[in-house]
Parts: structure tokens; sequence; C-alpha cells
């Protein structure tokens, strides 16, 4: 919901993290907080397996490309992660709208009823299914690529600890501040697609239409 806002003088506008939790579970009761659970659900599966399996195939085709071993796991995790963008694209467009749709969960339509509307409406391109897919393909691509560059080569200078309990917090270790430098590099296209696939400030005009044009526009107007 955060990520939807536009600004202060947004009717809908949250003063801040407490007061989007109270505000939901007034206006929409505790099951608020689950719209929009069921598609990432059904992406869960096949997007983590997209993940991990093509990032090793990138991999071992970069391997024939004499690159540095650093640089080979970035580009393998940026072509995991625009492979996996394309997958799960169309379930963030139906859980992005489930999500930013203020209506009782109980009056809210299923996912499956509300991605056939997006069909109907928009079609299966990038006015419907697919819209914001570039903005996914970057929260993805950077996320992966920062992610898989970073945990693997730290992982790799960092030396192997002969206790378990310390090798095992080496690497939640690493894990933890690899995702969020991630997280950090990517929030701007993440905010990008939820611009772009969640309600528009004036119904029937398309102020969010690419990614970095409402990145422009974002920061021109919120900084």
């Amino acid at each position: 919901r955060f990520q939807i806002q536009r600004g202060k003088t947004d009717p809908t506008s949250y003063k801040s993290l407490g007061d989007c939790f109270r505000t939901i579970f007034q206006r929409e009761g505790l099951l608020g907080f689950y719209k929009g659970i069921l598609p990432p659900v059904l992406a869960e599966t096949p997007k983590r397996a997209v993940k991990f399996f093509t990032f090793e195939q990138y991999k071992k085709l970069l391997g024939y490309a004499s690159l540095q071993p650093g640089l080979a796991f970035a580009v393998a995790g940026l072509g995991s992660g625009l492979t996996e963008a394309i997958v799960v694209n169309p379930f963030e467009v139906v859980k992005v709208t489930l999500q930013t749709n203020q209506n009782a969960f109980t009056e809210q339509p299923s996912s499956f009823v509300q991605a056939q509307q997006i069909i109907k409406t928009g079609g299966l391109g990038f006015q419907g299914l697919n819209k914001g897919l570039t903005a996914t393909l970057g929260r993805h691509g950077v996320f992966n690529m920062v992610y898989f560059g970073f945990y693997f080569n730290v992982k790799n200078i960092l030396p192997v600890n002969k206790d378990p309990n310390l090798e095992f917090l080496r690497k939640f270790g690493i894990g933890l501040v690899s995702g969020t430098i991630a997280s950090i590099i990517n929030i701007p296209f993440d905010v990008a697609k939820s611009r772009i696939q969640g309600p528009q400030p004036v119904p029937g005009e398309i102020k969010y239409r690419t990614c970095f044009k409402t990145m422009a526009t974002v920061y021109k107007e919120e900084g």
C-alpha cells in the first residue's frame, strides 16, 4: 500500500507503517492483510524452480565465456532474475490489483475472477495480464544480480568455519546482507511496478505507463 501512495495529498495516504496496519485493520478487517495471497502462493514453486535452475544453466554457459567468477555469478543472477520475472509477472498483476482493492476481503472478487476481469478488459499483453513487465524485469533482474553476485563472492572470500553453528551463522549473515543490499537497490523498480499495476490516480487516465517514465515522475513529484 505504501508504494501506490502519491504523497501526502493522496486521500489514501498512510502516516506510518503502524498507521497503515491500523487503518487496514479498521476498514478491511484482519483478512485485509491477506488480500492477494493466492497468486504468490501459486507462483512460489515455479518461481523458485525457475530462479535456481536458470541460474545454474546461465552459470554453466558463462563458463565458456572465460568471465571472472565474480562477474559470472552476477550476470547469471541477472539472467535468472529476468527469466523469473516473465513467469511471475501475471501473478503480480493479479496480486497488486487485489491488494489495492480497499473493499472488505469478503466483498472483493477471487483471484481467478480478478484474472478473468483483467484479461477481459486488457487482454494478455502489456495493458492486461502482463502490465508492468519491464518494471518486474528490473525488479527481479537487479535483485538476483546483486544477491547472487554478492553472496557467492563474499562466501568465497570469508573462510569456512569448522564449527557447524558458526558456519551456519556465516552463511546466514552473508545471505542477510546480500538480501538487504539487493532490496535497497531494486526497490525503485518495485515502486514503479506497483504504480503501473495498481490503480491510476484518475480513473480512465493512465499516468504511470512505462518503468523509467514512472520512476522519473515519482522522483519529480515525490523526491
